[in-house]
């Protein structure tokens, strides 16, 4: 029988105090005394009495001696080290630290002496109060003696213990002291007696807590239908959330399998990772759902939701059921059926691709009001917000529809690399993210041929897009050790995801898809149900090279780029000399070259990577061949093709590295009159790869100010969208850092011609024919009316004011859904206030997801500072808004000239209020700092930036120091670079 005596119950919640003063002591000897009852009881009880009093005031003297001692010695977090990891990848735990002695609930990694196998977990749900009771049986082999069990729990408040031995000695086991640890979020059990290795034993734990409103564990939102508010409850548990919503062992390496069931109303439904094994109905009007047993999985990957969502339906060939769950209107209007019909699809490809089955019976895609994040890959029930599911395909954009496919190829890819391999510790999490963000590409390539996603819009949105991040001196390996929970989150980053992909693309390309292919399957193959890290990928890559006869490390070359920050640039200079050579160095690639000076202990590192430069040579009228070089060295010399006067060189070809490539001036020079020549002897990746270097090259000091300019001169004979849209990105940060500057007009004068007005009309002209336009013509029209409409272009200014005209006088919204973004935000941003009043009620009574959206991140482009105001705080205090859209209100309010100072002092003044509605949710947060901060480009705004981070106690967030080294090179090109670049607009041609 269970034992569980007052004094246990009442040390279930010991402060951190007692907490520290308890160690593990070794057990003592019982001894039994046999004696004359009735002569001596009274002198018996007496002298028991003494020896227990006695007995206690030691034991206690004794702990608090080594809690003073240990306190003292600072005992550290426990990081792993690789080499430990890999044994624990083959026996699924390491024993790391001896526990006499010790407190393993102060470490960052629970002790490894325990192994879970098995969850069987009961909930009771309340939604009238948001409340739910559970009780979990956990059955857990023990690996190494011990008489501590550490879990995790957080805001749980646990009623009742029980621990029972399944060996020979079966029954339950004394308990001698439990208590929450909650700096660590663990929760300690100590036995009177040790669990022996290889032996299994089970632990009952019934527990009570809040449904929270917060977006983080078991939490709720809720939705208005037919004018009558409706609740539902969801989890979110990646990646330390699933302690939120039962005692567990919260660490992606602790895989098990899980049996869910759920009690609710009947006026409910409920849904898991798996499907109903059992629904049974009481009489009161509850019902409880049991769930199937799911395959062995991480924490974070359990979920459950109860709704009272409708769904449609499809099947695959090979029978798995995909179901999509939304709310009833939003069902019954079809706004989920085109991301129904794209999963199927994706499942079919997935399997395909990796030659690996899908695992589950069935896939269920939730839509949600509210989210954390645009969705989770929850094994078998993947969560996300609605506006990344739910598409009105009479009034949802181009832009909408393709930003959409993406987040579902995305999650779909997950099944496979996240949920069915997991990565073994949070340091890899670009090991599941890198290759889903990479597949977002080649997954909707897939279902779109004609987008060209993989090879065009791959490098405009995640190549130059994370180079910029990457060249900070702030940034970060992508591997990055983990050493407190607050690291966690952090891991969640553009790097992960971006740097992750565009390392993957590279060396994909270098492999060849085929034995790319190969060493995928290897991989899933050998991991299935279980945990990998980095060097079983590279193993796998290489071993599958080796097959062919290829003997390339690929841990040796991967290492460099995973281990290291940054990336380089790669320098291809002529040599003067007969023999056709050329000069190729690299170096590490920092926007502030000064970073290197100042902080000596970061960048006295050897910085160097084994580059795979892609090189072909060019003149007027032909391109060589590529031919690859392994770059390792600092500076090296190889002989290329024949080079005359006239001849280009032209590296990283189509952009599969993830480097940037300088050259000297006169290649320069060349490849600029090329491009005006006859541009496509050059590929449209490498027009666009050439316009961001150039770009980015001069903004770091490495090349004059006029040659980018000089470059894009030649785009008024450019008819593909790539290389505009690489354009148009590099101007609009270049025309953020001056558009609060006197002569301003100078620069957005000399980028209006007649191709944007030539441009505009056909757009909006072609555009009304055709709503549904998503060819590359369509997109660069789209691009080039933009441009002209955000540099003031009458012609595209006339148009959008006509269109909101007729919109406002006809009701009826005659605006195609390609444009509508760029005319409505052109329209608020000329027109009177009545306007905004007009696009902010339509914003109240649309009911379609993506129009909504584009509404509202309209009215942040208004003039009137009273309105941006109006609207920011509506934002927030607002239910119609969703959690993500007020960040982007915020952030677009920041985007206007007018609203930057607004943005940023607003920000400043609701920091404590933003901070806790996202704090937890890093990503969300690092978004909303770097979009406030990253257009702050006077000495006065970096200096606010500092005093904010000094006195908010940001000083240790990543996205803050971030921030302060944006700020700082935004002052800085304004010192060196501003009055240069004027003076060459001024002396210009067309200037």
């Amino acid at each position: 029988m269970g034992i569980e005596d007052a004094s246990m119950r009442n040390g279930r919640a010991l402060s951190d105090q007692w907490a520290d003063s308890v160690v593990v002591r070794p057990r003592t000897t019982e001894q039994h005394i046999t004696v004359n009852k009735r002569l001596v009881l009274g002198f018996a009880i007496s002298i028991l009495t003494l020896i227990i009093v006695t007995a206690i005031a030691i034991t206690l003297s004794v702990s608090f001696e080594r809690c003073a001692a240990e306190s003292s010695g600072a005992l550290a977090a426990n990081g792993s080290s690789n080499s430990k990891w890999k044994q624990s990848r083959n026996t699924n735990i390491s024993y790391r630290d001896s526990e006499d002695g010790q407190q393993p609930w102060r470490h960052l990694r629970l002790p490894a002496t325990l192994r879970p196998r098995h969850y069987d977990l009961r909930l009771s749900v309340y939604m009238e109060n948001f409340t739910f009771s559970g009780e979990v049986h956990i059955e857990f082999e023990c690996v190494h003696s011990t008489k501590l069990i550490v879990l995790h729990t957080d805001r749980l408040e646990v009623d009742k213990v029980l621990v029972y031995s399944d060996s020979k000695k079966a029954g339950v086991m004394r308990i001698q002291r439990r208590f929450h640890y909650q700096p660590k979020q663990v929760y300690v059990i100590a036995l009177h007696r040790e669990m022996k290795p290889l032996r299994t034993y089970k632990i009952n734990i019934t527990f009570h807590a809040h449904i929270e409103h917060e977006l983080l564990g078991f939490f709720r939102s809720s939705y208005v239908l037919n004018g009558e508010r409706r609740f539902l409850a969801v989890t979110q548990f990646s990646p330390t959330h699933a302690r939120k919503a039962f005692p567990c062992f919260d660490e992606p390496i602790y895989k098990a399998t899980f049996r869910v069931s759920l009690k609710h109303e009947s006026s409910y439904q409920s849904l898991s990772n798996m499907p109903v094994e059992a629904s049974m109905s009481d009489e009161d009007g509850w019902v409880t759902n049991h769930f199937s047993r799911t395959p062995r999985m991480s924490t974070y990957y359990l979920a459950w939701a109860v709704c009272n969502f409708t769904y449609r339906e499809a099947v695959t060939d090979s029978g798995v059921v995909i179901r999509l769950y939304a709310r009833p209107d939003a069902i019954q209007s079809g706004s989920g059926d085109y991301a129904l019909h794209i999963t199927k699809r994706l499942l079919q490809f997935y399997q395909d691709y990796f030659k690996v089955k899908y695992s589950l019976p069935k896939l269920d895609l939730l839509a949600v009001p509210k989210h954390p994040y645009a969705a989770m890959e929850n094994w078998g029930l993947s969560v996300f917000v609605e506006q990344k599911i739910l598409l009105d395909p009479d009034v949802s954009s181009f832009s909408y529809q393709m930003e959409l496919t993406m987040v579902v190829v995305h999650e779909i890819c997950h099944q496979w690399f996240g949920d069915l391999v997991t990565p073994v510790w949070w340091e890899d999490v670009w090991l599941k993210e890198g290759f889903a963000h990479y597949f977002e590409y080649i997954g909707t390539d897939f279902l779109f041929p004609k987008w060209n996603m993989e090879k065009q819009r791959f490098l405009t949105d995640v190549l130059h897009e994370v180079m910029l991040l990457d060249g900070l001196a702030s940034s970060h390996p992508i591997s990055q050790e983990v050493f407190e929970a607050t690291d966690i989150d952090r891991v969640f980053d553009w790097i992960a995801y971006k740097k992750g992909a565009a390392l993957i693309r590279m060396l994909a390309n270098v492999m060849g898809q085929p034995l790319f292919q190969r060493g995928l399957n290897d991989y899933l193959m050998t991991h299935m149900y279980g945990n990998a890290a980095r060097d079983d990928l590279w193993n796998k890559f290489s071993e599958a090279m080796q097959r062919e006869g290829k003997d390339i490390n690929i841990t040796q070359v991967m290492d460099r780029w995973t281990l290291q920050m940054g990336y380089p640039v790669v320098t291809i200079s002529k040599n003067d000399s007969l023999d056709n050579s050329v000069t190729i160095s690299q170096e590490h690639f920092v926007y502030d070259t000064d970073a290197k000076i100042q902080n000596p202990e970061l960048f006295n590192k050897s910085f160097q990577w084994q580059i795979p430069l892609t090189l072909a040579v060019g003149n007027s009228s032909h391109i060589s061949t590529e031919t690859i070089i392994w770059v390792s060295n600092k500076t090296e010399t190889h002989r290329v093709g024949h080079m005359g006067g006239e001849t280009w060189l032209l590296g990283n070809i189509n952009q599969t590295g993830y480097f940037r490539v300088n050259y000297d001036l006169h290649n320069w020079r060349l490849l600029i009159q090329q491009l005006m020549t006859n541009s496509t002897i050059i590929s449209v990746g490498n027009r666009a790869g050439l316009i961001d270097d150039v770009f980015n090259l001069a903004r770091a000091g490495y090349l004059p100010q006029n040659v980018p300019l000089q470059m894009i001169s030649y785009l008024s004979q450019e008819t593909e969208f790539l290389p505009w849209h690489a354009a148009s990105r590099a101007l609009y940060q270049l025309d953020k850092l001056l558009d609060r500057t006197e002569d301003h007009s100078l620069f957005s004068v000399s980028l209006i011609s007649d191709q944007f007005a030539v441009c505009c009309i056909l757009t909006l002209t072609s555009a009304i024919r055709n709503t549904r336009l998503i060819s590359s013509s369509t997109e660069l029209q789209r691009e080039v009316m933009m441009l002209a409409c955000s540099f003031g272009n009458k012609h595209c200014h006339r148009q959008a004011v006509s269109l909101i005209s007729d919109w406002i006088s006809s009701n009826k919204n005659r605006i195609p859904p390609n444009v509508r973004d760029i005319v409505y935000c052109t329209g608020v941003s000329l027109m009177d206030e009545d306007v905004w009043e007009f696009i902010w009620m339509k914003f109240h009574s649309s009911t379609a997801i993506s129009e909504k959206k584009v509404l509202l991140e309209a009215l942040t482009c208004s003039d009137n500072i009273f309105l941006l105001n109006r609207l920011l705080n509506l934002s927030l205090t607002s239910d119609l808004v969703p959690d993500q859209d007020v960040i982007d209100v915020i952030i677009h309010v920041g985007r206007n000239p007018l609203g930057r100072h607004l943005a940023w002092r607003y920000f400043r003044e609701k920091w404590d209020i933003l901070n806790s509605r996202y704090g937890e949710a890093l990503f969300m947060n690092s978004k909303l700092i770097s979009g406030v901060t990253e257009f702050l480009n006077t000495e006065a705004e970096l200096n606010e930036l500092k005093e904010f981070i000094l006195t908010s106690g940001g000083e240790s967030a990543p996205a803050f120091a971030r921030a302060v080294e944006i700020v700082q090179a935004n002052v800085k090109w304004h010192i060196l670079f501003q009055q240069q670049f004027y003076r060459w607009l001024r002396k210009a041609p067309d200037g």
